[in-house]
Formats: structure tokens, C-alpha cells, sequence
């Protein structure tokens, strides 16, 4: 018996998960007094549940408005902090300015596995294209979810086109000109959307400023950095050369 009573604890350590995070499942069920005999015992309840922040709720999330920039920057950290291990994110070095205050050189030399840097967004979309037909080749269960984060420029087709040919491989969040859905996000980040974009997101997005999303951009490259390897590895793991 001493030795059951030293195991049960060690067995219950061992089964504990790790997460970076833990969700808390809110809501306590309260018991309430029987209705009266003439009222009906079954009440209709009508849920207004809408969810976190998830930038890969939607194939395409595209935000307008006067606090569309920062409600981006939320998303893509949301991205990279919370799906860190699953996720790649693809941001064009203009955007990533934008967003994060990144200089020309900045986040050049770090070769992390789920940030991935490009000139512009033609090569960017250029890498995604690429990666997304070899995917289909050789398909890896393993591969990182791909999340696109641009300003559309003049390539809304190219980008539809895109999301179009592979509607599960890759998600993107827009800035600019979009002819789909979008959702605006006034300046107190309450979020405005059609309906199929509204049911995946929450009705309000936190502003952040440049400053602090940097801060937190470098904290999160931080955490995974990997050391620098010859030849490029694809976000499937495979290298190229």
C-alpha cells in the first residue's frame, strides 16, 4: 500500500500534458428551482458564442477600417505565438515594416521555422505557390499551416487564384483593396463582418501599437530560433537547395 500510495502521484505527473497555453472553459451550471407546473419545462437559449483570435478560422480574412493595421498585427502574432509549432508565417518585408517596424536588415540571418521573411509580395507569393504544388506531390502530414499576411498591392487575382487552387493548403490576411467579403475594425477594434467572416472572429480585436508588437515579434523568434543550415528548407521540412 505505501508503494500504491508513492505511484498514483508520479503516474499522474507523467500524464499531464504540456501546453504553452491553457483554455479555460468558461460557464458554471447553476441548479435553479422546478417551473411551475403550467409553464413548460423545456426554454429555448440562444448562444452568442464567438471565438478567440484564430488567423486560420477562414481560408480568407481581408480587414478594412481605421484599426484594421493593428487589429493584423494581433492576428499575426497570434500566429506566431499560439501555433508557433504548426504554423508558418509568410510576410512580405514591406508589410513586415508596416506592421512591426522592421528595418531592411532586420530578422535577416535568423533561420526560424515559422517566420519566413521575402523581399516583396511577388516572391512571396512565388514561394507559396512552389511550396503549395510540392505539397500536393508529396504530401507530409506534418507540414506547417501556411498564413500569408500582405497588403494586396495589385495582386488580389493572383492571390485569389491562389487561395482558390488550394482552398486547405493556405490562409491569408489582407490588407487593402479586396473584392471578396471584408471585415472592418473601427478605431475601438470592434469588428463589422459579413456573416460567414463574423462567426469566426471575436467581436472585438485589442489594438497594438508597432512598438509593442515588435517587442513581442522578437520574443517570439526568440523562443525558436534554429541554427543556420546550408540550403533552404522547405515549411514541409524538406531542404533545397
Amino acid at each position: 500500500m505505501f508503494l500504491l500510495g508513492l505511484l498514483l502521484p508520479l503516474a499522474a505527473a507523467i500524464g499531464y500534458p504540456f501546453r504553452r497555453h491553457i483554455y479555460a472553459a468558461a460557464g458554471t451550471a447553476l441548479l435553479a428551482p422546478p417551473p411551475p407546473a403550467d409553464e413548460p419545462t423545456h426554454q429555448t437559449v440562444h448562444f452568442t458564442y464567438r471565438p478567440t483570435i484564430d488567423p486560420f478560422a477562414t481560408s480568407v480574412l481581408a480587414l478594412t477600417g481605421p484599426g484594421a493595421v493593428g487589429a493584423a498585427r494581433v492576428m499575426t502574432l497570434a500566429a506566431l505565438e499560439d501555433h508557433r509549432d504548426t504554423a508558418l508565417v509568410v510576410i512580405p518585408r514591406p508589410d513586415a515594416t508596416m506592421l512591426f517596424g522592421l528595418t531592411e536588415d532586420e530578422l535577416l540571418d535568423e533561420n526560424t521555422a515559422e517566420l519566413f521573411i521575402p523581399g516583396n509580395l511577388d516572391a512571396a507569393l512565388a514561394y507559396l505557390e512552389t511550396e503549395l504544388v510540392v505539397r500536393q506531390g508529396d504530401p507530409d502530414p506534418k507540414a506547417r499551416r501556411l498564413l500569408l499576411v500582405a497588403d494586396t498591392e495589385e495582386e488580389s487575382d493572383r492571390i485569389h487564384r491562389l487561395v482558390t487552387r488550394h482552398p486547405d493548403g493556405v490562409s491569408v490576411l489582407l490588407l487593402g483593396d479586396w473584392t471578396g467579403g471584408q471585415a472592418t475594425i473601427d478605431a475601438d477594434g470592434l469588428v463589422v463582418a459579413p456573416p460567414t467572416m463574423a462567426a469566426a472572429l471575436p467581436k472585438r480585436l485589442p489594438a497594438m501599437s508597432r512598438t509593442e508588437a515588435r517587442d513581442r515579434l522578437h520574443a517570439a523568434i526568440r523562443r525558436n530560433l534554429r541554427p543556420q543550415k546550408s540550403g533552404r528548407r522547405s515549411a514541409s521540412g524538406q531542404k533545397r537547395s
